[in-house]
């Protein structure tokens, strides 16, 4: 079955509170979602990082004291 939809969609205020790598953000109706993948250096950096040094001792619970 074909379908035609028109809209008119008006945002005045839209907040994202968090982003993750399988964020979806739909606006309105789609026929086919595809994937998107971008990557922006916004700290203008020209290097790569350093590697990262592994931890040995990593608290459960987020913000506890150390034991």
């Amino acid at each position: 079955m074909d379908m035609t939809i028109h809209q008119a969609i008006h945002i005045h205020f839209l907040k994202i509170g968090a982003i993750t790598n399988s964020s979806v953000v739909q606006i309105g109706s789609t026929g086919c979602i595809q994937a998107q993948s971008d990557i922006h250096n916004t700290g203008g950096y020209t290097e790569t990082a350093e590697v990262a040094e592994a931890q040995t001792e990593v608290p459960l619970v987020p913000l506890a004291p150390n034991a």
